[in-house]
């Protein structure tokens, strides 16, 4: 009994997000991912979080109906040792849904967190691209190197996408955003996107958009200037990506850098009677975003709970479970 008690305490659960509804989102995260938000527009859905701008809820197990943020309090071995007693959640894991253009924005490093916003953490993170329509693009920095003045004066002048680096994106494309990045998601992008757990955005240019008060968003120019990289650069290169196989499963590391890991996993135990084993070590927790399909997972003795598209599941430390069905998923670890 004692075992079995030690298993379940480390049990995997369902999350259920916290959700944003900003000017330029649209309905994608409701009819695509049958989220049941009452939000129009719905633009963010923050999967696994516990920032206290959007907490997660735990959705299922020994822990339903808690916020996420206090269950990782009160169990802080479930982050795993790399984070260490008594911190918290290094990642923020999102669905974003741009049915219109994102601000062009940047974010700072930790450095700069630390010393200006009394922040532990800045901002990096990763876009997966779950779908694009077809003339879909994003801003990825400068095509020219260009100094505060003259980017300034772009900004005042409302031409400063003139300077800004346009990239074509379409589904299954990875994009790494460092810190200092001059960014934006252009219209018709859904992604799933994974960063610090932080929510430090500078906006250098919005559209002049107001808000439903008929005021203008709020930039904040001086700070990204104080930030941007403002050299010019290229367009970036998708990520050597190679497919690992074992009986059941596949996998593919996406991004790799010093805040987290993303793999994309493929699950299919439709001709395979032993399931597949999903595992976290003690090093790290691990986070499962369902991109696609459907199934159950297994754990402890008897204990199962479904899984659809849309749905993200977090595993403590050191707990595990088997997967069936056929899916698509993000790993992802801090």
């Amino acid at each position: 009994m004692t075992n079995r008690n030690i298993r379940l305490n480390n049990e995997p659960f369902l999350l259920r997000p916290a959700a944003k509804g900003y000017l330029w989102g649209g309905t994608r995260l409701n009819d695509d991912f049958a989220k049941g938000i009452n939000m129009d527009p719905l633009a963010e859905t923050w999967e696994c979080s516990t920032h206290p701008d959007g907490v997660s809820m735990v959705a299922s197990g020994t822990h339903k109906g808690r916020l996420l943020s206090d269950v990782l309090s009160d169990n802080p071995s479930y982050l795993g040792t790399r984070s260490g007693p008594g911190k918290d959640l290094p990642i923020l894991v999102k669905l974003i849904d741009a049915k219109k253009n994102l601000s062009v924005q940047v974010h700072p490093d930790d450095v700069y967190a630390r010393a200006c916003e009394k922040d532990r953490r800045g901002k990096n993170e990763m876009w997966y691209v779950l779908d694009a329509s077809k003339e879909a693009s994003l801003l990825y920095g400068f095509h020219h190197a260009i100094d505060k003045e003259k980017l300034k004066n772009s900004i005042e002048q409302g031409t400063v996408e003139r300077h800004l680096l346009r990239i074509p994106v379409k589904k299954d494309d990875v994009f790494y955003i460092p810190a200092g990045k001059v960014h934006a998601i252009g219209a018709g992008v859904l992604v799933a996107e994974i960063q610090e757990n932080s929510n430090l955005t500078y906006r250098l240019y919005d559209y002049n958009r107001v808000e439903k008060g008929g005021k203008k968003r709020e930039l904040h120019i001086e700070k990204a200037l104080d930030v941007a990289d403002l050299k010019g650069n290229e367009e970036p290169g998708q990520p050597l990506r190679v497919l690992r196989y074992k009986p059941g499963c596949a996998a593919e590391l996406l991004c790799r850098c010093k805040h987290f890991e993303v793999q994309r996993m493929l699950v299919n135990t439709e001709r395979y009677r032993k399931l597949v084993e999903y595992q976290a070590d003690s090093i790290s927790f691990r986070v499962l975003l369902c991109i696609g399909g459907c199934g159950t997972f297994f754990y402890g003795e008897h204990e199962q709970f479904p899984y659809f598209k849309g749905d993200c599941i977090f595993f403590p430390a050191e707990s595990g479970a088997r997967i069936h069905g056929r899916a698509e998923f993000l790993a992802i670890s801090g």
